[in-house]
């Protein structure tokens, strides 16, 4: 028994800090429809043909179904020999990704549009209700609602109310 006891200690003590570098979570806010059109404002737009780059600079706002990304600057790339379809954005200056029920904030993200998936970088702070994670990667599949935060992971949990 003592041997059992003594196993599971140890496994408990090697696996915690495991779990703090990575965690499974479930985004269901922050599932969308990733067919849906993208749509993009701003102050300011440069367009290079040559590169098939464009930049989208100051008060930048990306929508696309319930999923909303500001940030000052996002630059588009767009699919080899095909401008008319957008390949990646990515966002930097800081960015604040926000949905019906989930907000995250980080210095940059890049949306890759035809894996319909967020990857959101440096100092990454995520709310969902009363509960806050902190990390410094955040990875989001949008069209099933779950990611991975990855990073020394913290988490703050408030128990539901009775």
């Amino acid at each position: 028994m003592r041997r059992i006891v003594g196993f599971l200690a140890v496994n408990a003590v090697l696996l915690i800090p495991a779990m703090a570098l990575a965690q499974q979570i479930n985004f269901g806010g922050m599932k969308a429809n990733t067919k849906a059109p993208v749509e993009v404002t701003a102050d300011q737009l440069n367009v290079n043909q040559d590169s098939g780059q464009a930049v989208f600079s100051g008060n930048v706002l990306i929508a696309q179904d319930q999923m909303r990304l500001k940030a000052p600057k996002v630059e588009v790339n767009y699919a080899k020999g095909d401008t008319s379809k957008i390949s990646t954005l990515h966002a930097t200056g800081g960015v604040t990704l926000v949905s019906a029920t989930d907000a995250a904030e980080a210095q940059e993200a890049v949306y890759d549009v035809a894996a319909g998936t967020v990857v959101m970088t440096g100092n990454v702070l995520l709310t969902q209700g009363d509960n806050v994670m902190s990390g410094n990667r955040l990875d989001v599949d949008l069209s099933t609602g779950m990611g991975q935060m990855q990073g020394r992971v913290r988490t703050i949990l408030t128990p539901g109310k009775k």
